[in-house]
């Protein structure tokens, strides 16, 4: 593999780790301001944000693991694969059915869409590293 997709896998990894982590500490920390702030709706419980939320601070921290040893950490970039399928699926089958889905969690989607094949890319590039 070349040296300058290290590099891009590196940062790729670093740019998801502040994106999930920035998102996880906002809504884990300030889930009610982070509402107002975009003018939707609160849930009837704020445990239903802060949970899932909160995981996304541990995938940050996977993602933070993967850049810093792509080629040791391979194995994990499925379960960020997970991650972002499980959340796709989610958003864009409401999204589809026009449901109601508030437009604040439509961006997150079209990103993790694009973090998906982000991330196969990486996987099969470092797949092709010798060990």
């Amino acid at each position: 593999m070349k040296q300058s997709s290290w590099i891009w896998i590196r940062v790729l990894f670093v740019l998801i780790a502040v994106y999930d982590g920035v998102l996880g500490i906002v809504f884990t920390i300030a889930p009610k301001w982070a509402f107002e702030f975009v003018n939707v709706t609160e849930p009837n419980h704020f445990g239903y944000v802060q949970f899932p939320a909160a995981l996304l601070i541990v995938f940050a921290a996977m993602f933070v693991a993967i850049a810093c040893q792509p080629v040791r950490n391979r194995n994990l970039i499925p379960y960020g694969i997970g991650l972002k399928v499980s959340y796709c699926a989610v958003i864009f089958i409401y999204w589809c059915a026009s449901t109601g889905l508030p437009d604040l969690w439509k961006p997150f989607a079209v990103v993790d869409a694009v973090t998906v094949l982000l991330f196969v890319w990486a996987y099969a590039a470092l797949g092709r590293t010798p060990t």
